[in-house]
């Protein structure tokens, strides 16, 4: 399939909403060709000086648009893609496009995972002090807090490659007991210094019976 292009260096997981601000002529283009057309685009992950992975977008809504043709749009992501051809222009066009191929997504998340994913979420969120509202394990797929779990850009984009649910409820849960392992560790440091210049109760080591 070939699809428009707006590269980003930036990740959009499946089911999202995408904000976006149009400025340049190319992507007002793309935009008012999307509206015309009912058209989805892409938007390719632009990353170590390469674009390999995207997620195909649809347009929503126009929210706003100003005096000079500029936009502020709304889209949904829909599918993770990979680029297979690049061209600068599309025919007759002023915006980038390629041929894509859609990635398979394979739903073979059991429920006792997605509950200990949950809970190690709901963990993190505690040791931050954030408000966390509980999700059922059923209604929770690993796509729906994949920006708000301190990923960093690097690992969402390994995230979206990804095929099987599972895999990607794997990569979270080794992801979140890491974190919180190291917040952990980052709060018993912190402890340990304010407790520095204050008298401590020592419980003296008793010697009667040691030998070298």
């Amino acid at each position: 399939m070939k699809l428009p292009f707006f590269p980003l260096q930036t990740v959009f997981f499946p089911g999202e909403t995408v904000p976006l601000h149009i400025f340049e002529d190319r992507y007002k283009e793309l935009i008012n060709d999307c509206r015309k057309d009912a058209v989805t685009f892409g938007i390719p992950v632009y990353i170590n000086d390469r674009i390999v992975y995207g997620t195909e977008v649809q347009l929503v809504e126009v929210v706003t648009t100003y005096e000079n043709g500029s936009m502020d749009v709304t889209c949904v992501a829909r599918q993770i893609f990979q680029v297979m051809t690049f061209e600068n222009e599309m025919e007759g066009k002023l915006y980038a496009g390629g041929e894509v191929k859609f990635l398979e997504s394979i739903n073979d998340g059991d429920i006792k995972v997605k509950e200990a994913v949950l809970q190690r979420i709901q963990e993190l969120y505690d040791l931050m002090g954030v408000p966390f509202e509980s999700i059922p394990a059923d209604k929770f797929n690993p796509y729906m807090l994949a920006h708000k779990m301190g990923l960093s850009f690097e690992q969402e984009y390994e995230l979206m490659q990804l095929i099987k649910e599972s895999d990607r409820l794997a990569y979270i849960r080794r992801h979140l007991e890491h974190t919180i392992k190291v917040l952990k560790e980052v709060d018993r440091t912190k402890e340990l210094i304010d407790m520095n210049g204050h008298f401590r109760n020592f419980d003296p080591l008793d010697f009667k019976d040691f030998n070298i």
